[in-house]
């Protein structure tokens, strides 16, 4: 009786002792969400960003973490699916405790967080690293990829003014393309373009044919293309293979990064355009620094793209912000991203205390035959996000 007695003593103090070391531990890890899809139509593209999250957690964690504490990963997959988000988020935040989330590609799959984070229960932080169709502002988002009047508005005017008038929108079927080509077709009335096609597939799609030819029929000026994930590929492929040539009829992207372009092929799209803040080709001492150590991580054949580096400087802003704030809490470490600046690799950005978007640049460059883009056009200075495009008097009633 005695021995058993004992026995239970001892067990009942070893498990006392393991949880005492497992708090401990736990009190030396902050949790972080990264959420990302790593199945489905998205994967290839996403893929990237998170490699570049884990590298800057990774930087973070070697200089000593955030608050004396170590970053620990939670990394759940998003399927590709928007309601796979939401319910991947709210696992982050109720099961797992993060302290943040970075992650989403689509507007579809931010738009379903975006309702998780901002319930009362959860009041979560999601860092958005995508350009997108703006007409949003959430307290409960910090969005480090570029607005509309960041991408989409220069963009439009510099094919205006360099390639014509007759414009054809393609896109994938969900809210940012739509969106952007209502910005779109707004914006070309105001100049006095004119769309002469618009065509919209499901994301995954693969049959292009029909609306290729339609192009090929029409001979617009130029295609603005807000396709997303893999259908680039079949896209460009089958513009490629129907003869058509970029100084034909070029293509702007909205969506085509260095990292899509080499999965595209770069012989399939050399020539034709994209408009982001970052491209790998930027001559910076900070930029170089950035691709190298992506490369060291990750192979010497790795390229990287603006959401990429978005993703990257998303990761460092949070550790500054949750420095400043002298807490991982969510609307202490939101008040303090307001203003904060970082040196990132596509330049020194800004978090715009109005908005919780960047000040960033604005570049547009042409798609080599290696795949990566070489600029063209770089705006003068930081551009302060509008995402609502109230500054333009063509956008009213959007």
């Amino acid at each position: 009786m005695k021995s058993k007695n004992y026995m239970a003593a001892i067990a009942a103090l070893l498990t006392i002792l393991a949880t005492s070391c497992a708090n401990k531990k736990n009190q030396n890890v902050v949790k972080v969400g990264i959420l990302h899809s790593m199945t489905g139509a998205m994967a290839q593209s996403e893929k990237g960003l998170i490699n570049a999250e884990k590298m800057a957690i990774d930087e973070i964690n070697k200089r000593g973490g955030v608050l004396g504490k170590q970053i620990q990963i939670v990394q759940v997959d998003g399927k590709s699916d928007p309601e796979t988000f939401a319910e991947q988020a709210k696992k982050l935040f109720f099961v797992d405790k993060v302290a943040t989330i970075f992650g989403c590609w689509t507007s579809a799959s931010r738009k379903e967080v975006k309702n998780v984070v901002e319930t009362p229960e959860i009041y979560g932080l999601l860092w958005y690293p995508l350009q997108y169709e703006g007409m949003e502002a959430s307290p409960n988002i910090m969005y480090t990829g570029s607005a509309p009047n960041q991408q989409v508005v220069p963009s439009i005017e510099y094919c205006f003014d360099n390639f014509g008038r007759r414009m054809y929108l393609v896109g994938s079927d969900y809210v940012f393309p739509r969106t952007a080509n209502k910005i779109v077709k707004a914006q070309l009335a105001y100049l006095g373009g004119v769309v002469v096609g618009e065509e919209y597939k499901p994301l995954e799609s693969e049959d292009f044919h029909d609306i290729v030819q339609d192009i090929i029929a029409k001979k617009p000026d130029i295609v603005i293309n807000t396709i997303n994930g893999v259908s680039n590929k079949a896209f460009f492929t089958e513009l490629y293979n129907a003869g058509i040539k970029h100084h034909e009829i070029p293509v702007m992207s909205f969506s085509v990064s260095e990292e899509e372009a080499a999965f595209i092929g770069p012989q399939i799209i050399e020539g034709h355009l994209a408009t982001w803040s970052y491209f790998q080709t930027i001559a910076s001492f900070q930029n170089k620094t950035f691709v190298q150590r992506y490369k060291d991580s990750y192979g010497k054949d790795e390229i990287v793209g603006d959401p990429m580096a978005a993703a990257y400087t998303a990761v460092q802003l949070w550790a500054l912000a949750c420095e400043k704030a002298g807490t991982f809490d969510t609307e202490d470490v939101r008040i303090a991203a307001k203003g904060l600046s970082y040196d990132a690799p596509e330049g020194l950005v800004k978090i715009d205390g109005e908005n919780q978007h960047l000040q960033k640049r604005v570049r547009i460059g042409r798609i080599n035959d290696k795949g990566l883009i070489d600029e063209v056009w770089e705006s003068p200075a930081a551009i302060k996000p509008d995402p609502y495009l109230s500054t333009y008097i063509w956008a009213k009633g959007l």
